[in-house]
């Protein structure tokens, strides 16, 4: 059997296609809000690759799979006959679920928290950040287009996750937060 190759050569004029065929520029703000998402994505990765425990991985691992799931609904131009999944409010309440069980042990939040302490930390503050990045992203992309509100909703709560996990580990490992 003959190995595909990786590559096509079909991006090397600065142009690739949407889920739908549709070719744009690789500039476009849907690969713009996609690819921040996959960027996001290899830093969760990069957390769940240290010793935070089975359920926080296993979440993680759910968190990965969610997000491929909202880049592949922005790679959509309109409503498709492909049966792909979607990110709906129950993915939003398992966030939230999440937060609260972290948070319900943390001290109250009566200054910013400024990001470090160990590299565990600092990694869930960059994935933080990236998040809110592909969050203005969407939410510029959803002026002129249509994205579904889950996306946004998802999206935002995830930033919040991410922030709290960051608190979380940085308690779990000793690290006094460094308060602004």
């Amino acid at each position: 059997m003959k190995k595909q190759k990786i590559y096509t050569k079909k991006g090397d004029g600065g142009k690739t296609s949407l889920a739908g065929g549709t070719i744009v520029p690789k500039y476009h703000p849907r690969i713009e809000a996609y690819g921040t998402l996959d960027e996001l994505n290899a830093f969760i990765g990069l957390i769940k690759d240290h010793d935070i425990g089975k359920i926080r991985k296993d979440t993680l691992l759910k968190v990965q799979k969610d997000i491929f799931i909202i880049e592949s609904m922005i790679s959509l131009e309109k409503k498709s006959d492909k049966d792909i999944p979607f990110i709906s409010s129950a993915d939003i309440d398992f966030l939230e679920k999440e937060i609260d069980l972290m948070n319900a042990d943390l001290p109250e939040l009566k200054s910013f928290i400024l990001p470090g302490g160990l590299p565990l930390v600092s990694f869930c503050h960059i994935a933080r950040t990236v998040c809110r990045r592909a969050e203005r992203l969407i939410v510029r992309l959803s002026a002129d287009e249509n994205i579904e509100p889950e996306i946004i909703q998802y999206v935002n709560r995830l930033s919040d996750y991410l922030f709290v996990l960051a608190r979380c580990l940085s308690r779990e490992l000793g690290i006094e937060e460094s308060k602004w």
